[in-house]
């Protein structure tokens, strides 16, 4: 079974990958990294605050980002 480090590892770098690959795949490097942090000691969070921070992310980018 993967410790809680293996897992935001893999996260993370999966999360890396995605980054230049496209729009989409940026928001799903987004979303992954905000996984990781909860296998991570150092950050305080929940899966309820990723939830509402990725639906605000996707609801900004919807609309057209913050430039618009």
């Amino acid at each position: 079974m993967p410790t809680d480090d293996e897992k935001r590892d893999v996260l993370r770098d999966v999360a890396s990958d995605l980054r230049d690959e496209s729009d989409e795949g940026e928001k799903i490097a987004a979303l992954l990294q905000r996984v990781s942090d909860l296998y991570d000691e150092d950050e305080d969070t929940t899966p309820q605050e990723i939830y509402l921070n990725m639906r605000n992310i996707l609801q900004v980018s919807e609309q057209g980002g913050l430039d618009r």
